[in-house]
């Protein structure tokens, strides 16, 4: 009897793909696209060991500190993680996966508080938190407090837009000075909220569930100058530093004219801005992590801070 019930299961196994139950007992179902901007196919927790991990940079919020290979303060990349403004966190760090820490590049990781804890602004006063305090103290963690490079994806990519076009002001932090960026990486970022939500073919970003919603917290189109507030778009100027903006031409989550209108903003402004479109990339993917796109933001940095 044993026997025939263990070949039962083993025919089972085979005929079912070798599937095994959920913790509830019922077989995953298929993926499905998120109705927000959380989807971070081309991220994973670290692949090296932390210099410092889990430094408290701001009450209960905290980062890890990966530092770059070479002698002397070395250039310093902020990454900070998507996820929809509502999940994810610091191990999400693509340029850790991506080796820039060997490339001579310092990479700290940085969470922040998430939209079911706090609305806007708290997120990119976080951020900006975090930076002046990197800045603040670069001499201990080996950085260089001239070339700061924020650089982040989906949700993340709007927080770097958004550090981006306040950087050098008091918006969103007291610290004018020590938030300052020199440059900006932005993979796919939200940059005007409401036209997100009223773009043909993404109006669900609209609806009281989503995560710009949840983010502003109400309604997008009833949130309009909360909205306002939120958008990169509205504090660019002439002052704002150099920008890479890389998207996906089939991305189903942010709609590429987000980063056309970004780039297009940047340029009126006179500030240094370059934006590439991938062809039949999504929102994430292994596309974000091709070398030729590596070299693409190894150039940039390269350009506008100087080799690391």
């Amino acid at each position: 009897m044993i026997r025939r019930c263990l070949l039962a299961i083993l025919l089972l196994g085979v005929l079912g793909g070798c599937r095994g139950p959920t913790a509830t007992g019922v077989a995953p179902s298929p993926s499905v696209e998120p109705s927000g901007p959380d989807s971070e196919s081309d991220e994973t927790v670290e692949t090296v060991p932390a210099t410092a991990k889990d430094v408290t940079y701001k009450g209960t919020q905290r980062l890890d500190l990966y530092a770059g290979k070479g002698s002397g303060p070395r250039p310093l990349i902020v990454w900070v993680h998507g996820g929809g403004w509502q999940s994810g966190d610091k191990s999400q760090c693509l340029p850790v996966r991506q080796g820039f820490p060997d490339r001579g590049y310092s990479v700290a990781c940085v969470n922040y508080r998430l939209s079911a804890v706090a609305p806007f602004p708290a997120q990119i006063e976080d951020v900006r938190d975090a930076i002046a305090f990197l800045r603040t103290n670069a001499a201990h963690f080996g950085v260089d407090a001239r070339r700061f490079v924020a650089w982040g994806s989906s949700a993340g990519g709007h927080l770097v837009a958004l550090a981006g076009t306040t950087s050098g002001s008091t918006a969103f932090t007291p610290d004018a000075a020590g938030s300052t960026v020199q440059a900006v990486v932005d993979y796919f970022g939200p940059i005007d909220l409401v036209a997100l939500a009223t773009t043909p073919g993404y109006t669900s970003h609209a609806n009281a569930d989503s995560a710009e919603s949840n983010l502003l917290g109400g309604p997008v189109l009833e949130q309009t100058e909360a909205a306002r507030r939120a958008n990169p778009v509205t504090y660019v100027d002439r002052g704002d530093p150099p920008c890479l903006i890389v998207h996906g031409s089939a991305d189903p989550v942010v709609p590429p004219p987000q980063s056309q209108l970004f780039h297009d903003a940047l340029q009126a402004a006179g500030v240094p801005v370059e934006l590439r479109v991938i062809p039949g990339a999504k929102h994430g993917g292994p596309e974000f992590s091709a070398p030729d796109t590596v070299d693409l933001v190894l150039t940039f940095l390269s350009t506008h801070l100087g080799p690391p």
